[in-house]
């Protein structure tokens, strides 16, 4: 299994798919909202949680396609499949790598784009928000990615299955730095949210995996 993160690590750096692109569209959303919204720092300020967490939602979106899509394409996904790896854990590493190259990148450069948005508190909460709301992200997505593998073309199906389950992620994140920078208790959402990627990280290996067995027959 460690040799199945590393490889997936690897192809996602070279690929350039994770990493770099997911920082760049990061980047974009964030520059892009002040002229779109004004420049009035209030405005920014108030908008920046919701913003940045929309915005490293859909930079995530970016490369689920990816997961599994480029092994279903090269035979590879039928080999772990019958290898004595358990689909369960190749679904869980596979989340695991697209996090590592994407949700981790963004949680860390969330606090340096958040100064763009003028917030003037709250780093540290968005920063731990994302570090345990984007795991569940990942999951998801890798949820999303075995359900459409082998599909022409089925980024979009897989963008339209996926973000209505992640609406519940962003509430919450977007709430624990909204009562952050507020000086309010976050400790309700912030236990809602770690509920949500605990759940996720337990459920959905199973459910990604029963999904690539039946998109492999």
């Amino acid at each position: 299994m460690i040799r199945l993160f590393l490889r997936d690590l690897t192809l996602a750096i070279r690929a350039g798919g994770g990493f770099g692109l997911g920082l760049a569209f990061f980047l974009i959303v964030v520059v892009l909202v002040p002229f779109g919204v004004g420049p009035e720092s209030q405005t920014l300020r108030t908008i920046a949680p919701g913003v940045l967490w929309i915005g490293a939602l859909l930079a995530c979106l970016l490369s689920l396609d990816r997961i599994f899509q480029l092994d279903f394409e090269d035979g590879s996904l039928d080999l772990l499949a019958t290898a004595p790896i358990p689909l369960e854990a190749v679904a869980g590493m596979k989340a695991a790598a697209h996090w590592m190259t994407t949700g981790l990148p963004l949680t860390l450069a969330a606090p340096a784009l958040g100064i763009l948005l003028n917030m003037e508190q709250g780093f540290g909460w968005l920063t731990l928000s994302l570090a345990v709301g984007t795991p569940a992200l990942s999951m998801i997505g890798a949820f999303g990615a075995a359900l459409t593998v082998g599909l022409k073309r089925g980024g979009l199906l897989l963008s339209l299955l996926v973000l209505p389950l992640y609406v519940p992620t962003l509430i919450f994140g977007a709430e624990v730095v909204r009562r952050g920078a507020e000086g309010l208790a976050v400790g309700t959402p912030l236990a809602l949210l770690a509920g949500i990627t605990l759940g996720t990280l337990a459920l959905l290996p199973f459910a990604a995996a029963a999904a690539l067995r039946v998109n492999l027959r």
